[in-house]
């Protein structure tokens, strides 16, 4: 009962997070020729330069035929749910944007560039907050995490700085510097809500360290260092679990703790680089 509570309660977040995509491209970027990061930029782009040809595309087709490819490639090298969620998330994504008519609120371009930012950001931090992405780079990331263990946050920024240049070229310089005002406001917004950071630490106080333990290697593929704890005021033997995962496993890992142990003590922090092996695929 309980895990299917949880499900619903995640597919609803997943199409309010859509909803509030769409709702920020075709009212508030797409009018202005403001564009936004990842894949739904360049679909944004593509869609753009299409209008001159024969062959027009609305952005949310362009973003749907995009993620097709990475969905195949997530479902091999990330995993299934997630990559299931997160394609479910650009469908519905697609769908609400074909529905919802683009129109201009505001003829101010800041004021477009800037609620822009914010209100898909809410939908794209409540989407990874629940365990899925809004697909495209996110997973390309993800995928290259596994493969190269570099800095994904690197892939971000050439995409996104691809983005920026064409939009310059393209429609003016002016639209690629509030180009980018939208997508600091949508960093800004997206740390307050879930994270940003690639790589997170968990530090995990239990008196449940061997079911804890296997609880995670059934769902998670991750090296854990466990260290005896005591209590500093009861005194009681405990365990200390120390892991390290990408932001994206960060909602399974908290399902995994709450279902098995509701009385652990667990603390999150950013990890800026990591020395070392960090997953094993064998």
């Amino acid at each position: 009962m309980n895990a299917s509570y949880n499900e619903i309660k995640k597919v609803i977040i997943i199409l309010f997070g859509a909803v509030l995509n769409a709702f920020s491209l075709n009212f508030f970027l797409i009018p202005a020729n403001v564009y936004s990061g990842g894949f739904t930029g360049i679909a944004q782009l593509s869609s753009s330069m299409l209008q001159y040809t024969p062959f027009p595309v609305s952005t949310g087709i362009l973003l749907f035929l995009l993620n097709i490819p990475v969905a195949v490639v997530g479902w091999m090298k990330v995993g299934k749910s997630f990559t299931v969620y997160s394609f479910f998330s650009v469908a519905m994504m697609t769908v609400f944007l074909e529905l919802i008519p683009i129109h201009r609120i505001s003829s101010d371009i800041l004021l477009n560039a800037v609620f822009g930012g914010v209100i898909q950001a809410i939908g794209v931090g409540l989407t990874l907050k629940y365990g899925a992405s809004t697909g495209g780079l996110d997973i390309i990331a993800l995928v290259l995490s596994k493969l190269r263990n570099g800095p994904v946050g690197t892939y971000f920024f050439v995409l996104n700085a691809i983005i920026i240049m064409t939009a310059g070229f393209l429609f003016g310089w002016e639209k690629a510097l509030y180009t980018l005002v939208a997508l600091y406001a949508s960093s800004r917004v997206i740390d307050s809500i879930h994270t940003r950071h690639e790589k997170l630490t968990a530090m995990i106080v239990t008196k449940k360290g061997r079911h804890l333990k296997e609880a995670i290697h059934s769902k998670m593929l991750r090296g854990i260092t466990i260290l005896p704890a005591k209590g500093a005021f009861s005194n009681e033997e405990k365990e200390l679990l120390y892991i390290v995962i990408t932001r994206y496993e960060l909602y399974e890992l908290e399902k995994i703790i709450k279902e098995t142990d509701p009385d652990a003590f667990t603390n999150i922090v950013s990890t800026t680089s990591i020395v070392g092996l960090f997953r094993n695929d064998d």
